[in-house]
Order: C-alpha cells, then structure tokens, then sequence
C-alpha cells in the first residue's frame, strides 16, 4: 500500500503550483510588472495564477528624474488592502512564507 501511486504525502512538491497549494492560508510574497510588490495571505489560486489576497500591503515604486542633478530618485508608495483579486499576467514572482529558521 505504500507503493500506491495514489498514496502520496500531503506536502509533496510534484509540480510548481504543488509550491504555491502549500502556502495556501500563509503570508507570501507577489512581485509584479511595474514595480509593485504584494505581501499578503493567499486564499486562492487558479492555473493561470489568478491570485486572491487578504490582509495586503502594496508596495510601489516610482523611479523619477531629478530636474537639476538629472539623478534617479526612487520613490516607494505603501497602501493596505483588505482583499485583493490579482490577475495571474501581471505576476513574476511567488515566494512562499520562509518556513523554520536559519
């Protein structure tokens, strides 16, 4: 019976979504097209990487030319977020919680 295919472990890793299911309830973090950063609690996913958040923070940032030194100054805007429908297009990067300590 332990041979059975269909018998696996709860937290198996067999494809890359499997990564994403088991943060499924915790905090993770979403890097974005155009510079926006999310940080909030995964409640679903699709295939598509459509992603629900709750509790989100949103951070932006802006990359502006200073008119007399002509030098890049960036500019971070933050914002919270109850609840979050993020389109799976937009997403580059999704990193699970850091689970146990270094």
């Amino acid at each position: 019976m332990a041979d059975d295919p269909e018998v696996t472990a709860a937290n198996a890793v067999e494809e890359p979504l499997d990564l994403v299911r088991l943060s499924l309830d915790e905090r993770i973090y979403v890097k974005m097209r155009n510079d926006r950063e999310l940080r909030g609690r995964l409640h679903a996913y699709d295939q598509h990487l459509n992603i629900i958040l709750g509790d989100v923070e949103e951070t932006v940032t802006t990359v502006e030319i200073d008119d007399e030194t002509y030098e890049e100054v960036y500019k971070t805007t933050k914002r919270n977020i109850p609840m979050l429908f993020v389109r799976g297009d937009g997403v580059i990067l999704v990193s699970p919680p850091v689970r146990g300590g270094i």
